[in-house]
């Protein structure tokens, strides 16, 4: 049997559906007034609601009952400077969505390949992949910005940069603590440069290994996610 098909609104107090997912709901589902529908505002809601409206191009909705999913503790956050080929930063914004990541930052190094992101397309395919997966949370996704300025924004207190050297055997999952919001950080194909790497270590981040294969940079980023999201002791 199909499930219940799940929809986004980021104020469920509007009590109807956006146009965009209004017009998925009337002319591709073709849903009619009294039909069941979930909706959820990204941040935690989900709601069982039914049709009550589908004129004038906008579906309207009566909630019946709804639920509030806690947030992910502890908080995940993956950092990444996106790769040349935009592809494989929206497989990876898929995947990491898909398995509850809360945050996704793309970070600019010196030897980044692309200067900027795509950053409303990246929404939309997270958005996408939130309702494929069922879930009531949708990542933040926070757009290029410059290393040494996210290296100050950050606020997690395990904080961990991906750089393989001879004073570097420890492997992420290893470090992982409990409790405590994580943030791993992810660099370009030409890696972080010395400079970067100080940064980073000044700032409180431990350097990790993600085990003994040369990953490719979206790769490493979903590995890492895994990692953070599955490895509690």
């Amino acid at each position: 049997m199909p499930s219940t098909p799940l929809f986004y609104q980021p104020d469920l107090a509007l009590s109807h559906l956006t146009p965009e997912e209004s017009h998925h709901t009337i002319h591709v589902l073709r849903l009619r007034v009294g039909d069941a529908i979930e909706v959820t505002d990204g941040l935690g809601t989900l709601a069982s609601a039914e049709l009550t409206s589908t004129e004038s191009r906008i579906a309207g909705f009566r909630i019946l009952k709804s639920q509030k999913t806690p947030k992910r503790e502890p908080g995940i956050h993956l950092a990444i400077a996106p790769t040349k080929n935009i592809d494989r930063m929206e497989w990876l914004v898929e995947k990491c969505t898909e398995i509850g990541v809360g945050r996704i930052t793309f970070v600019r190094c010196k030897t980044s390949e692309r200067p900027s992101i795509p950053l409303e397309r990246l929404q939309k395919l997270a958005l996408s992949a939130m309702k494929q997966s069922r879930q009531a949370w949708l990542p933040v996704l926070a757009d290029m910005t410059p290393f040494k300025e996210f290296i100050g924004l950050v606020k997690e207190p395990q904080r961990f940069i991906a750089y393989v050297d001879t004073s570097n055997p420890d492997l992420l999952s290893a470090l992982l603590r409990p409790t405590g919001d994580r943030v791993l950080l992810i660099g370009p194909e030409g890696d972080f440069t010395a400079e970067e790497l100080k940064l980073a270590l000044d700032a409180g981040f431990k350097k990790v290994s993600l085990g003994p294969n040369r990953l490719r940079t979206e790769t490493a980023g979903l590995v890492g996610a895994v990692v953070m999201t599955t490895s509690v002791k």
